[in-house]
């Protein structure tokens, strides 16, 4: 459970950096709340929100005060993680933060004109970019900074239509021969306004939306948000639900990770380690399609439980699928563990050490992979992840090496999770008895008019969520996967937030391939598993 705070602006900074010397020192995200369509006992019609995590990566606190101005101190100083998360509460409010380096847009586009997240922007006015920002003027301020002269520099973009770009994303490097002097990275190709559409869908409508955050593992994003909800209800799942959520979150973290190791080998030149690697993700596919309907977007979470139940042969079609999963990473291992090449382009590359990794607000493969053991699944489990045995897998030197074995060895740990699950599986229902939040069956539904009218209320109001301010969090396939969520008491969430992996990584990427080759900077790229839809929204 987070710990609550709330505090006058004028004393927020000293707070926060006292909070940072006692230990809170890792910064999960930053928010803003517009509370004009909301009673409130405060006269501000805006409020900042801070989530911090403690050192010992158990205590959270969620900080808030009210800002009777559009201007507060930034803590870019304190957090580097805080540059790109102020930048986007500038994006999407217009509140600006005082002495901060790079004070732009980050998600919407520099001819944008307004603040979307105000509840005052109406949900139907798009906007189009009619100039592209050649990223000069922000490219010259990072020189100056850097204290680097630009007449002997070479100045290139890397994407964002570019095959090694691994998404939409533009990275505008000034190169020194082959050698990366400076870099900056433009995002933002991707976004589609997702917080905002949250605003004006009930809670399990929503659910869908969230298969298009991390789409190389949707289901992991359906379970993150209807957690959270259920935990703002007081609501306790099934036993059964939560083992089957468990082994789809697991089987989730191998597909997206097998995406990732297939990606960053064929990068390398290696296409013959990615048809071993990614054959098998295919066969989850399979798998998740027999079960889900669907591929790649499944929504088949519900607040509650889930859609349905697993299938007759499950069992057995699971088997199969985790056999082909370790033929093909045996036989990709077979093909680099002792590979000189391979060694030579991943080892001492990229590197981020475990301090600057947490001060970037890194999280997941990326943040264990600099020697950071922290895991939701240990240190904060939820769902029983602690009756599982498995192990925290974490790296050395947090370089490009570290963050390719960090993963080929969670893909072992998961199907070890899978294997328990499936041999301790429940019995029972998959969804609570609830007619407040679960649908009714089919039957009912069609033969009485109780079902009907319950069917109705839920799929036109939702389900009903007491007026609250909630944060939580699981361990999703790139880290740290979180919803902060602000309830009005109705049936459409007033606020909701996405605490994104990605997002924090990319923020990241620049510093960690200034100094390196051009050609290292795709392989950086390709180990931090950026995900452009969890990152853009």
């Amino acid at each position: 459970m987070s710990k609550y705070i709330t505090i006058l602006s004028k004393g927020l900074y000293s707070f926060i950096k006292t909070k940072y010397e006692n230990g809170f020192n890792y910064l999960l995200d930053i928010t803003a709340i517009d509370y004009s369509e909301y009673e409130t006992e405060h006269k501000q019609q805006y409020a900042l929100v801070y989530i911090l995590r403690h050192q010992d990566f158990k205590q959270v606190i969620i900080i808030k005060t009210y800002i009777s101005s559009l201007y507060i101190d930034s803590i870019s100083d304190i957090f580097s993680g805080a540059n790109w998360l102020e930048r986007e509460v500038y994006d999407q409010y217009g509140i600006e933060f005082n002495n901060h380096p790079n004070m732009r847009r980050v998600l919407n586009h520099r001819e944008f004109v307004g603040f979307p997240l105000r509840k005052s922007y109406p949900i139907t006015k798009g906007q189009l970019l009619y100039e592209v920002d050649d990223l000069l003027d922000e490219m010259k301020n990072h020189l100056k900074y850097k204290n680097i002269k630009d007449k002997d520099l070479m100045f290139l973009n890397i994407g964002p239509a570019h095959p090694a770009s691994h998404g939409t994303i533009r990275t505008y490097v000034a190169l020194d021969g082959e050698t990366i002097a400076a870099a900056i990275t433009e995002i933002g190709y991707l976004h589609r306004g997702f917080e905002k559409s949250c605003e004006n869908h009930t809670y399990n409508q929503i659910v869908p939306y969230t298969d298009r955050l991390n789409y190389c593992s949707a289901i992991s994003n359906n379970i993150a948000f209807v957690k959270t909800v259920e935990e703002m209800l007081n609501l306790d799942i099934t036993p059964r639900a939560k083992a089957i959520r468990v082994m789809l979150l697991e089987l989730s973290r191998i597909e997206d990770h097998l995406v990732c190791l297939a990606a960053i080998l064929v990068d390398m030149g290696g296409l013959t380690n990615y048809w071993y690697i990614y054959n098998p993700r295919e066969d989850i596919y399979d798998l998740l399609s027999k079960l889900t309907g669907a591929r790649l977007t499944n929504s088949f979470m519900r607040v509650g439980g889930m859609a349905n139940d697993l299938y007759d042969g499950f069992k057995a079609d699971l088997k199969n699928v985790l056999i082909k999963v370790k033929e093909g990473i045996d036989e990709a291992l077979s093909l680099i563990k002792h590979n000189r090449i391979f060694h030579d382009r991943t080892q001492n590359i990229g590197i981020i050490s475990a301090k600057d990794a947490i001060n970037a607000s890194l999280t997941g493969p990326n943040l264990r992979a600099s020697g950071i053991s922290f895991d939701m699944r240990k240190d904060n489990p939820y769902y029983g992840y602690e009756n599982y045995d498995f192990d925290v897998v974490v790296g050395s030197i947090g370089d490009v090496y570290d963050r390719i074995m960090v993963r080929f060895e969670e893909i072992t740990q998961s199907t070890s999770i899978i294997k328990q699950v499936m041999k301790n599986l429940p019995d029972g229902e998959v969804n609570i008895k609830d007619a407040s939040v679960v649908l009714p069956k089919k039957e009912d539904v069609y033969n009485t008019i109780e079902g009907v009218m319950n069917q109705f209320k839920l799929i036109i109001d939702g389900v009903k969520v007491a007026s609250n301010e909630y944060y939580s969090s699981i361990e999703a396939t790139n880290g740290e996967l979180g919803f902060f969520i602000v309830s009005d008491g109705s049936g459409t969430p007033y606020k909701v937030k996405v605490k994104s992996p990605s997002f924090s990584a990319i923020a990241a990427y620049p510093s960690m391939i200034e100094g390196s080759l051009l050609a290292d900077s795709i392989l950086t790229l390709g180990s931090l598993n950026i995900i452009a839809g969890e990152m853009d929204r």
